[in-house]
């Protein structure tokens, strides 16, 4: 019978076998490939034999790293000694941090003792506590075992001989590998490595990083720990999982429950988000290299930007720890979502750390008492909060206090937090270490992406793949040809609503944002079941519009509660309200009947957690809940929230239902509200919202147009970010509206941000009239809004480009750049070669070339074929730079600054070396391991040395 291959773990020993000098030992798996144990195994032998249970072959090690003085050894095999599915799997560290014993450590290996038979080598475990004060003038780990291991041999050997490089660990986590075990203890005294040492050696740190492509793993503190912890931390691991793995795609439920749970490695897309900060290139990255570097960030999107899907998706990843290299520091923590909405719905306050593990509904037993806090507390934590926005504007004070109390009281807690993007003001978190990023609308490569992803999900259903493929190809080719419905498709939700609508139409798309909604309610309620040739199984037939009422008074009643989730009584109290006035489907059945009916069939409603349910996204509960108001004669009583946020999307998804009758009487309604509002920015709101609800009138009288425009007029120009953000909504509309530059430049720099957030052919005629401007130059900031060439001629190459950076973004801009002449600074952000990025600083012969976010770039050989050297570079964020040498040969370069970049001990001292350097900016955290900056500073007291 064949053994199957354990999974990899801190607590699978593996055995060392060193034939030149004749011993063998024990060791741990850091990688799928790389393994520790201790030098002495070893002796001066270059190469080592592993085993690992469960593998019928042993293998041939390399010796790549060792020191004596340690006692300690990095091995790397040829192959993945584990199956492939370990191939993501990294130790997780431990380090002590605390002097008190810790109980319940574990010792793991091959010792001399457990052999049988012919002397055959078998696994054995011990158990013991770790002695923080032992061992304090060697520097050496203690651990006493709780029981005498062994009675010892007659030849007085130790009967843990074999033991050497064993794993020693407390929990999941690895705190070091045993070293020897001292006589005159009775053989219960084991004296080890601690990998706090080891991680701190740069030899070591830089072997590890060379072999696997990776930096070492973050060391987590440990404090405290129990037996019960790692069991039940696996078990809790296992139902994030399950929990989070699989996510409902809008428009796959029709083809059964097989497509229509995505799992979310498919359907996750990695979209793009940027750092907003003013008076700086806005550079878009994907959120997980964002997320790599920021302990702490607020997460702004819009409505079905996706911000849900990826706390999600880092949950379950996390948990797992088969989060990808760029975030693998979080593999291994342990994931808290806390999902605002859910409190809401039950009623209870914010959360207490004991209470973290039970919001997400997750089906596993009770946790050992104070387990979180321990998590907690020893930085194991990744805290998820779920929904900003879906906190009532009179709690959010609240829940400031709450998240930031949490935070105070255990600083070492990831967080990533999510929120509408007004529906807090900028910085609101700032004193607690966030970091606030907004996602970024979807480029037309990943929408492209997201469609080949759906159409590859509906052919799970067994459809027919022929036609699937056709409409896909259809799909992609409208989105191609057509920018109105690729703008209508920039937020990973409408993108499903036009993927789902295409298919059921053969191709035909409505053409704005509301025809979309109305289009995919009315398919997930109408032919949905007659499609899918199912016959009323449970007795229960409801027309479309028996299901709209339905649905649209719960959906009223959450908007009116300030909810998004609510239980099973709260949903038969609604019904038990409504039916009487619906004798045909009162009669058949219960309400019981009736509210399960409307959770199987109408494809709108989802179970979040044991009997809490919501719609299956928050805008279809506010569609239907504007269309209950409008119905209902309601609009007063929406005019009466207009200045409460939450219910802005409403209030504009009324417009639509509203008939030619009701439509003015929101509008003038927005207007007046306006009108009588002090705050600018919510004034400015409120007339963007009546503006964009007239733009739903077939018909709308000429006075009532003209009061609108001059309301939009009025609070020009715009004075804050917030105005920009809103008046941007409307489109080319507002462009006629914006005055030209000021004299003295007075809040031209909001305008140009209004036209360039517009963008688009018909923006360039105006951005052409800034010019001029003292702060024209910002436009060089946003060429991306802008088609390319004809941006290029009208409007880069009238303007001064020697005071602001150029941002280049792709490479129909490259192709533009002989328009622009010389620039000040360019800053190049996405995939560019090294030719392409030599033919381009030719060109414009910059003083200071940026690199940002580049896949692609592979060295820096190619600034030696430039004309002229820059004098400033920055790099950030591109992997494929793995050596600095080559910037030593440049005369003339005197800045070098480098964020998120692997440097090596050599790369610092080329750089060092260089005469003409006056200023160097280094990682604060590398990648590789931590810089001999003493000696750099040393050698070079001229040089202005930064980290950041």
């Amino acid at each position: 019978m064949t053994i199957p291959t354990p999974s990899p773990s801190v607590r699978l020993p593996v055995v060392v076998h060193s034939e030149q000098h004749g011993q063998q030992g024990s060791g741990v798996l850091l990688t799928a490939d790389t393994v520790l144990t201790c030098a002495h195994v070893l002796g001066n032998a270059y190469t080592a034999w592993v085993s690992v249970p469960g593998r019928a072959e042993r293998v041939l090690c390399q010796v790549i790293w060792s020191d004596q003085r340690l006692d300690a050894a990095l091995l790397e095999a040829p192959e993945s000694l584990v199956l492939p599915r370990g191939n993501q799997y990294r130790a997780k560290i431990s380090l002590l941090t605390t002097d008190r014993p810790l109980p319940d450590c574990e010792i793991l290996g091959y010792p001399r003792v457990q052999r049988y038979g012919d002397g055959r080598l078998e696994s054995d475990q011990y158990r013991g506590t770790l002695l923080p004060l032992a061992g304090l003038v060697r520097r050496t780990m203690v651990v006493e075992l709780d029981a005498p291991p062994a009675t010892e041999p007659a030849d007085g050997s130790s009967p843990l001989a074999g033991l050497s490089g064993g794993p020693v660990v407390a929990g999941d986590g690895l705190l070091g590998i045993v070293r020897e075990i001292p006589r005159g203890r009775g053989h219960r005294r084991v004296t080890c490595v601690p990998l706090r040492a080891i991680a701190a050696d740069a030899d070591f740190l830089v072997a590890f990083t060379q072999a696997t492509g990776r930096g070492f793993p973050s060391l987590t503190a440990l404090t405290r720990h129990t037996s019960t912890d790692s069991p039940y931390e696996q078990e809790y691991g296992e139902a994030v999982g399950a929990a989070y793995r699989r996510t409902r795609v809008f428009g796959l439920d029709e083809l059964g429950r097989r497509a229509a749970e995505w799992d979310l490695d498919t359907a996750y897309l990695s979209l793009e988000a940027a750092s907003l900060e003013r008076d700086t290139a806005p550079v878009p990255h994907r959120i997980d290299e964002l997320l790599a570097s920021r302990p702490r960030v607020v997460l702004r999107g819009d409505a079905g930007a996706g911000k849900t899907t990826l706390v999600w998706w880092l949950a379950a990843h996390a948990a797992d720890g088969t989060l990808g290299p760029q975030l693998a520091e979080l593999n291994g923590l342990v994931p808290f979502v806390v999902p605002l909405r859910t409190l809401r719905a039950r009623g209870t306050g914010f959360p207490s750390p004991a209470e973290l593990p039970g919001l997400a509904g997750l089906m596993i037993d009770s946790p050992p008492d104070g387990w979180a806090g321990r998590v907690l507390s020893g930085g194991r934590a990744l805290l998820l909060v779920d929904g900003l926005d879906e906190v009532p504007r009179e709690n959010r004070e609240a829940a400031h206090a709450w998240l930031s109390a949490l935070l105070a009281r255990f600083p070492r807690t990831r967080c990533v937090a999510t929120v509408r993007p007004l529906a807090v003001e900028p910085e609101w978190l700032a004193a607690e270490g966030f970091e606030e990023l907004t996602l970024l609308p979807m480029r037309d490569q990943d929408i492209q992406a997201f469609v080949t992803a759906w159409h590859e999900a509906a052919r799970l259903d067994g459809a027919d793949p022929e036609a699937l493929t056709s409409l896909e190809q259809d799909l992609l080719q409208q989105f191609l040809n057509n920018p109105t419905l690729s703008d209508l498709a920039r937020t990973p939700l409408l993108c499903a609503v036009i993927c789902a609508l295409h298919r059921l139409r053969e191709g035909f798309l409505p053409q704005t944002r509301w025809a979309l909604y109305d289009s995919a309610l009315q398919m997930l309620l109408g032919t949905r079941d007659d499609r899918r040739r199912i016959d009323a199984p449970d007795g229960i037939r409801m027309s479309v519009e028996e299901h709209r009422q339905l649905l649209q008074r719960l959906a009223a009643w959450l908007v009116r509660s300030g909810q998004t989730e609510f239980t099973r009584e709260q949903a038969l109290h609604r019904l038990n309200r409504t039916l009487p006035g619906m004798p045909r489907v009162a009669g058949q059945g219960t309400p019981e009947e009736i509210l399960t009916h409307l959770l199987n069939r109408s494809g709108l409603l989802q179970e979040r957690t044991d009997d809490v349910f919501q719609f299956a996204h928050r805008t279809f509960q506010d569609f239907l809940a504007a269309k209950e108001f409008v119905e209902d004669d309601l609009v007063p009583e929406l005019l009466r929230h207009a200045r409460e946020e939450q219910w802005h999307d409403v209030l504009l998804l009324a417009a639509g239902h509203c008939s030619r009758r009701e439509l003015p009487v929101l509008v003038e309604g927005l207007l007046t509200a306006g009108s009588a509002e002090r705050d600018w920015d919510l004034k400015a709101t409120l007339y963007v919202l009546a503006a964009l609800g007239a733009q739903h009138a077939a018909w709308l009288s000429e006075p009532l147009h003209h009061r609108i425009r001059d309301a939009v007029a009025s609070v020009m120009p715009p004075r804050t970010p917030e105005q920009v953000q809103q008046l941007a909504r409307l489109g080319p509309y507002v462009l006629p509206l914006l005055p030209g530059p000021h004299p003295d430049g007075r809040f031209d720099e909001y305008v140009i941000d209004v036209v360039c957030a517009v963008g688009g052919a018909e923006a360039v005629p105006y951005a052409r009239g800034f010019v001029g401007s003292q702060l024209g130059h910002r436009m060089a900031l946003r060429w991306a809004a802008f088609p390319p060439a004809v941006f290029a001629h009208e409007v880069l190459a009238r303007l001064d480009l020697q005071r602001a950076p150029l941002l280049v973004s792709s490479r129909a801009d490259l192709a533009q750049l002989d328009l622009v002449g010389r620039v000040a600074r360019v800053c190049f952000t996405g995939g560019f070669t090294g030719e392409e990025l030599a033919r381009a600083v030719s060109q414009v012969r910059p003083d200071r070339v940026d690199i940002a976010a580049n896949s692609l770039l592979t060295g820096l050989e190619w600034l030696h074929g430039c004309p002229a050297t820059p004098r400033a570079l920055s790099l950030q964020s591109c992997p494929g730079v793995t050596g600095l040498t080559s910037l030593a040969g440049l005369e003339g370069l005197e800045r070098i600054w480098l964020l998120e970049v692997p440097v090596r001990a050599e790369d610092v001292r080329a750089l060092a070396a260089m005469p003409g350097l006056r200023v160097l900016s280094l990682p604060q955290v590398n990648p590789l391991g931590p810089l001999d900056l003493a000696a750099l500073r040393a050698a070079r007291p001229d040089l202005d040395l930064r980290t950041v």
